[in-house]
């Protein structure tokens, strides 16, 4: 039975997201983010299309290496003015019922005690439908901000990562049993105190001594997604995350990013399937092939190839305004995105050759076409690099959205590719056709649960 395609929406709490400049179009909506119903709005939409999720990103910081200023990132909006993404989800999750919530929110920043409690409380709230996006930063306007002199070397993130995953765990998944709440009005007893426990961890990075905040939400530990494609980032996924989100260009550089996650969760002791792989993709549709290309071109007159660039600059850490436009341009290493920075190791790249990638103000491959074009294309993504889905990134909003569910998501049905129903449960069993709302047995995190019950008469031994 061929696999059915997974989608996100993509988004951020934010004017411009990936395709920059396009906030200018009359039809774009994007500068009403500050509206909740803006968000609510959305969240309906995305679940009458069926959505899996709204992967919603974040950054802490700010673009500053272009031009080393923030004149572009301010006149553009690059991502600048941004909102804390965590604070939408009661108001979607409150008219929504399927639709999941993937989460962006840096570690590096968030004390693992209190971000648990955030995470649980959007759970309970929810009724198990948010997914946590691990991201360490990578920008030392951020570090600047909050009070260190630079970001912390790119590796090292990852040590910390790991250990404040191992926090979580012990908070989500070990504190509270089960059955520690039992509600009980009769006998005045809400939870059962002996089957509650305190964390203790005194780690290099982290101190903790006291008991998660919260009872057990549906899923306890949210669905973990990841983004790093360097040998330390891919380690990282390969141990914790269960959705990973890449950037692919061609399908046969795509299918080596897929197997390298594949083979990471192996070597993590996993199942080859317990990662979801999901590339970002841009999609432009209409009835016709004749009617896409014209809105395409239509589009490509507001967007902004400069603050594409400069967007990608604060990815790499180089600043392009300082090469001229056919200078080549050198990359050396860095401590900003690996996989930003290794794209310019191909000494051929120069800021005429950047404009040009970036002509709909991002980099994300785009689909231009009919419905059956379209469909037919994001099959073959999917068939010939082995990945699970899709994160669809807003272009002229939600006009993108509402062409992507009138036409596309049709055609994918028609095709047995795209669900007609959303199954039950939490996301995790949607996502994962489980029967269990809570991590899998041979995930790393599952080895913190609360112990069960001895039963009664049982042996104990010293």
């Amino acid at each position: 039975m061929p696999r059915q395609i997974l989608l996100n929406a993509f988004n951020m709490n934010c004017v411009g997201h990936i395709n920059h400049g396009l906030w200018t179009h009359p039809r774009d909506t994007s500068t009403r983010y500050k509206d909740i119903e803006y968000w609510t709005d959305l969240a309906r939409l995305l679940e009458r299309g069926l959505f899996d999720g709204l992967f919603i990103a974040d950054i802490v910081g700010t673009y500053d290496v272009y031009g080393q200023s923030l004149d572009v990132t301010l006149k553009e909006s690059i991502q600048l003015p941004v909102n804390d993404p965590l604070l939408l989800v009661s108001a979607m999750a409150a008219v929504t019922r399927h639709l999941g919530f993937g989460l962006t929110a840096n570690l590096t920043y968030e004390p693992p005690y209190l971000f648990a409690r955030r995470l649980s409380t959007l759970d309970h709230l929810s009724k198990g439908r948010v997914g946590w996006n691990i991201v360490t930063g990578y920008l030392d306007s951020a570090a600047r901000a909050m009070g260190l002199a630079q970001q912390p070397e790119h590796d090292r993130r990852y040590d910390q990562a790991d250990e404040y995953l191992e926090v979580l765990y012990q908070l989500l998944e070990g504190s509270w049993a089960d059955d520690a709440v039992v509600a009980d009005r009769q006998r005045r007893v809400y939870a059962q105190p002996e089957r509650v426990r305190k964390v203790e961890h005194h780690g290099e990075f982290y101190k903790v001594d006291g008991y998660h905040l919260c009872e057990p939400s549906p899923q306890r530990t949210p669905v973990l997604f990841q983004a790093g494609s360097s040998s330390r980032g891919l380690s990282f996924a390969g141990q914790h995350a269960e959705c990973v989100f890449i950037g692919g260009q061609t399908h046969a550089g795509t299918r080596a990013q897929v197997d390298k996650v594949r083979a990471a969760a192996q070597a993590a002791g996993r199942d080859a399937q317990a990662i979801k792989v999901f590339m970002g993709i841009s999609v432009i549709v209409a009835a016709t092939e004749a009617e896409a290309r014209a809105k395409h071109a239509e589009y490509l007159r507001h967007a902004s190839a400069e603050a594409g660039v400069a967007h990608f600059a604060a990815s790499t850490g180089i600043d392009f305004a300082a090469f001229d436009l056919d200078e080549p341009i050198h990359a050396g290493p860095g401590n900003a995105i690996q996989s930003a920075n290794k794209i310019l190791q191909d000494s051929t790249w120069t800021r005429r050759r950047l404009l040009q990638q970036h002509a709909l103000g991002g980099r994300y491959v785009t689909l231009v076409g009919s419905p059956e074009q379209v469909a037919e294309q994001l099959i073959g993504w999917i068939d010939e690099t082995g990945l699970d889905g899709f994160n669809l990134t807003r272009t002229v909003t939600p006009e993108s959205y509402e062409d992507f569910i009138e036409l596309v998501i049709p055609e994918l049905q028609r095709r047995g590719r795209y669900k007609t129903a959303y199954a039950d449960g939490t996301l995790r069993q949607k996502l994962f056709a489980s029967p269990s709302a809570h991590l899998p047995a041979d995930h790393p995190g599952s080895r913190h649960r609360f112990p069960d019950p001895v039963p009664t008469g049982a042996l104990h031994h010293a």
